[in-house]
C-alpha cells in the first residue's frame, strides 16, 4: 500500500510539473503582414471580388479587429511596427530603418526566441546610399537569426536586381540567390516554404516569425495558379496594360496570398503548436488604385493617401484555446501596439530601452477587456514624392471621427472619402465633444510635418525624446 501511495505521489508531481511547464511556455508568434491591401479585400470584412477562405477561417475561429490602422505607405508602417515608435521619433528616409533602433526582432531574441524574417526587406537605405546600405547581414543585426528576403542589398533595377515574383533575386541569411538560381520559381512560394521549414525546425522551442509578404504589391502578374504554360522568368513580372487584366491578376494574387496563409497555419498544426502560437494577419497600407466591390459599393484603393482606404488595414488574430471564437472587436489598434503586445506575450518587462508609444492588446487576444485605446495617431512624413498623395500630415481618430492638424474633421462611417468637413458647418454636440477629445491628442504631439516633403528634403526633424502621449502616467 505504501509503495502504491509513493507511486501515486510521484505520478502526481510529474503531472503537475508537466502542466506547469506547459503553462509557463512562452507562446510562439507569427506575424504575417501583406503588402498594399486594405481591409475591404477580404471576405471576412465584406469583400465581394476575392476568395479568402483561410483568412476568413482565422477570423471565425479567433478575433477580427475592425479598427486596425497603418500608415499610408510601406516604410513608415514597417519602421513603426518593428520599433513600436511613432514616426516622429525615428523615421527619416523611405526604404530605411536606422540600424541603431531596437526592433521586435531584438526584443524576441532577448526573450529566448528563435527569430526569422522572410519576404520584403527594403530597409537598408539603398535609395539614399545610406552608410552600410550594402551590408547583407543587416536583417541579422536587426534581431533575426534567419532571413530570406527581397531587396536587402539590391534594388529592383540595376546589377543583380529584379522583381520579387517570378525568378526573383533574393538573399538568404546574407547570401545572394540569383535570378538564375531561382529560375522558374515563384518568390512567395520560396519564402513561405522557408517560413514553414523554420517552424518545423524550431517546433520544440519558442519561435517568432515576421513574414512581411511580397504579395500583393504591384506589378500585378499571374500566380502559379493562373500563369499556365507561359514563361516564368523575369519577363513574367511585367504587368498587363489593360485595367481588366490587372484586376484579374490582383484578384489571383490575393487569393494566392490566402492560400499561403492557410499553408502556414497548416504547418503550425502539423507540428503540434497551434495551441501555443499566436497567429496575426495584417497589411502595411492600403490598396493601390484597384477598384474593389465591398458591401455593394465600389471602393478604389488609396495607397499613399491619408483617407481610410490608405490607412485602414485588416487585423485577424487566432490563438487556439485562447482567443474567443468569432469575436468581432471594435477596439482601436495602432501599428505601434504590436511591439508592446509581443513584449507582454513573452513575459518581458519594458525598460527605458523600449518604446513608449504602444499599448498591448494581448488581453483582448485572451478574451479579456484589456485597456483599449481611445484614439490612434499619425505623424505621416513620407519624404517620398513632391506633390499629391505623398504629402505628409498629422491626424488622429477614433472609431468614428478623424481630425487633422490643419483643421479638417470627418465622420468616417458616413463619409469614407472625406468629402464633408464637419468644421465648416454647424456642429452637433457629439461632433464638438469628439473634436475636443481628439484635439487634446494633437495638442500633446510634436510639431506637424513641414511643407517640404520631397525626396531631396535636407532638414528632417526628429523628436525621439518627446513625452509619452499614449500612456502619460507611466
Amino acid at each position: 500500500m505504501n509503495n502504491i501511495r509513493i507511486i501515486t505521489v510521484i505520478t502526481s508531481l510529474v503531472f503537475s510539473v508537466s502542466l506547469f511547464s506547459q503553462e509557463a511556455k512562452k507562446p510562439n508568434i507569427i506575424l504575417i503582414m501583406a503588402d498594399d491591401v486594405s481591409w475591404n479585400c477580404f471576405g471576412t470584412y465584406g469583400a465581394e471580388d476575392y476568395k479568402t477562405p483561410n483568412i476568413d477561417a482565422l477570423a471565425s475561429k479567433g478575433i477580427k479587429f475592425n479598427h486596425c490602422y497603418s500608415t499610408p505607405i510601406c516604410t513608415p508602417s514597417r519602421v513603426k511596427i518593428m520599433t513600436g515608435q511613432y514616426n516622429f521619433r525615428n523615421y527619416t528616409y523611405f526604404g530605411y530603418l536606422n540600424p541603431k533602433d531596437k526592433t521586435f526582432g531584438h526584443l524576441m531574441k532577448d526573450a529566448g526566441y528563435k527569430t526569422a524574417i522572410a519576404g520584403k526587406w527594403q530597409l537598408n537605405g539603398l535609395y539614399h546610399n545610406a552608410e552600410g546600405s550594402l551590408d547583407a547581414n543587416r536583417p541579422q543585426k536587426a534581431g533575426f537569426d534567419e532571413s530570406y528576403l527581397w531587396q536587402v542589398t539590391t534594388q529592383k533595377r540595376g546589377v543583380n536586381g529584379g522583381e520579387r515574383f517570378w525568378s526573383p533575386p533574393l538573399e538568404r541569411n546574407g547570401k545572394r540567390i540569383s535570378i538564375k538560381e531561382n529560375m522558374g520559381k515563384y518568390g512567395p512560394d520560396i519564402m513561405s516554404d522557408f517560413v514553414c521549414d523554420f517552424i518545423e525546425k524550431n517546433k520544440d522551442e519558442p519561435f517568432f516569425v515576421y513574414y512581411p509578404t511580397v504579395l500583393v504589391h504591384s506589378p500585378f502578374v499571374p500566380t502559379p495558379e493562373t500563369i499556365g504554360n507561359r514563361p516564368r522568368g523575369q519577363e513574367a513580372n511585367k504587368a498587363p496594360k489593360e485595367a481588366n487584366f490587372k484586376k484579374a491578376n490582383y484578384v489571383a494574387m490575393i487569393n494566392y496570398l490566402d492560400k499561403i496563409v492557410g499553408k502556414i497555419v497548416k504547418k503550425v498544426e502539423e507540428v503540434g503548436q497551434l495551441e501555443n502560437t499566436i497567429i496575426l494577419f495584417t497589411s502595411d497600407n492600403g490598396t493601390e488604385s484597384i477598384i474593389s466591390k465591398w458591401k455593394g459599393q465600389n471602393i478604389e484603393g488609396a495607397k499613399g493617401e491619408t483617407v481610410d482606404m490608405g490607412t485602414h488595414v485588416p487585423l485577424v488574430a487566432y490563438w487556439k484555446g485562447h482567443t474567443p471564437k468569432g469575436l468581432v472587436s471594435d477596439d482601436l489598434i495602432d501599428f505601434a501596439d504590436f511591439y508592446t503586445t509581443f513584449a507582454q506575450a513573452a513575459s518581458l518587462k519594458m525598460t527605458d530601452q523600449d518604446p513608449i508609444d504602444g499599448r498591448s492588446f494581448l488581453p483582448q487576444l485572451q478574451g479579456e477587456i484589456g485597456k483599449p485605446r481611445d484614439w490612434v495617431f499619425w505623424h505621416y512624413q513620407p519624404y517620398w514624392g513632391n506633390i499629391g498623395k505623398y504629402v505628409g500630415a498629422q491626424f488622429v481618430r477614433n472609431q468614428e471621427y478623424k481630425l487633422y492638424r490643419d483643421g479638417g474633421m470627418y465622420h468616417i462611417p458616413s463619409d469614407i472619402h472625406e468629402k464633408k468637413n464637419l468644421l465648416l458647418e454647424e456642429q452637433s454636440t457629439s461632433v464638438k465633444n469628439a473634436k475636443g477629445n481628439l484635439q487634446k491628442v494633437l495638442d500633446q504631439a510634436p510639431p506637424a510635418p513641414s511643407v517640404d516633403e520631397s525626396r531631396e528634403t535636407i532638414e528632417r526633424p526628429l523628436y525621439p525624446s518627446w513625452k509619452n502621449i499614449v500612456n502619460p502616467n507611466d
